[in-house]
């Protein structure tokens, strides 16, 4: 196991995130979908992950109405884990009660929520809170000042944002630099072999704002997991089966997964693997993020920190999974090409 550097933090965070959105048994279409996992199996995915070397677990407020972050609390309670060896993400934003404020990112909001976290996770503090998604009505400096007042009472540490627009963490950057306020340290963003749209943007804010990036959803869903397109070895159950979520272009994934399929042939491992191995080798990954329903799963996926894919393997799967031209894209590139450095070789 891997630890990266979180941002521009002195925080150091395992390349594998254990994320615990399937914690819980909640009724409901939606959450039910998703998560059945019990205290009990809750307790054998955490000891697993922490064996492996895991110290990065990410879980929010909204998982299963609460149950998520009450199982993950009482696991590291129950496996008798010191607080300071784990580092606990969380996400607020979400629908948690009737009331039309018991939701987004305002300050009555945050200041409620992260008290009830903590409750749950029967913790002091927060490693890394952040907004989980992005607040159309609640003013960029409100959102910010509050969190830079908890991170001053320490009940939180670091703060990260999930699911923005670059042009908005930009500008709360900015911010945050005016003001004095504590700063994004990271951002937590879908991506996958099958869906690389935030290299156009996100990928270069990131890189130039010094962010971290924690990755949800890498194998899309499930797609990506070798149970769905050709060469399937099953009729494709799963939770992608009845979830079909996050969107993707179903032609280009199964493109991906057939060259996915020989490659993982090569080197004698699954298809998941490699979709998750591929992940990982991108420079401005932090961490990815990886979910499980059992501890069978986990140690599938835990497999990929140990596949290295050489650099043919690489330029296969960058190849098959490029994205399509867009603008400015393709005038940036055309423009830009003559400003690039070249050798210096004087005159005779």
């Amino acid at each position: 196991m891997r630890y990266n550097q979180l941002g521009n933090t002195g925080l150091f965070v395992s390349e594998i995130c254990l994320g615990t959105m399937t914690f819980g048994a909640p009724e409901g279409a939606f959450w039910g979908a998703i998560a059945d996992v019990d205290q009990d199996a809750a307790d054998r995915i955490v000891e697993r992950s922490l064996a492996a070397g895991v110290n990065f677990i990410d879980t929010a407020d909204v998982y299963s109405a609460g149950d998520s972050e009450r199982l993950l609390g009482q696991a590291l309670r129950n496996l008798g884990i010191k607080r300071k060896d784990v580092v606990i993400a969380t996400k607020v934003y979400g629908q948690m009660g009737d009331g039309p404020n018991d939701r987004g990112a305002s300050r009555g909001h945050i200041m409620d929520s992260v008290e009830a976290s903590l409750e749950r996770l029967q913790m002091d503090h927060i490693d890394l809170y952040q907004i989980h998604a992005t607040d159309s009505v609640t003013p960029i400096d409100e959102t910010l000042r509050a969190l830079d007042d908890l991170v001053s009472r320490g009940l939180v540490r670091y703060v990260g944002v999930s699911n923005w627009q670059a042009w908005k963490i930009a500008k709360a950057l900015g911010v945050s630099e005016h003001k004095g306020y504590a700063r994004f340290d990271s951002l937590q963003a879908y991506y996958s072999i099958a869906g690389r749209d935030l290299e156009r943007d996100i990928v270069p804010m990131l890189n130039e704002e010094k962010m971290g990036l924690m990755v949800w959803s890498p194998l899309a869903g499930g797609l990506l997991s070798g149970k769905y397109g050709p060469g399937a070895p099953g009729n494709g159950e799963g939770r992608r089966a009845t979830f079909d979520f996050p969107p993707v272009n179903k032609d280009r994934a199964f493109a991906c997964v057939a060259v996915m399929r020989e490659i993982a042939a090569k080197h004698n491992a699954s298809v998941a693997e490699v979709a998750l191995a591929f992940i990982l080798a991108k420079p401005f990954v932090t961490s990815v993020i990886i979910g499980a329903k059992r501890v069978e799963q986990l140690e599938e996926n835990l497999k990929a920190v140990k596949l290295k894919l050489d650099a043919g393997d690489l330029e296969r799967l960058d190849a098959v999974s490029a994205l399509p031209p867009e603008y400015p894209g393709w005038m940036l590139e055309r423009q830009g090409a003559a400003r690039r450095p070249v050798p210096f070789e004087p005159k005779a």
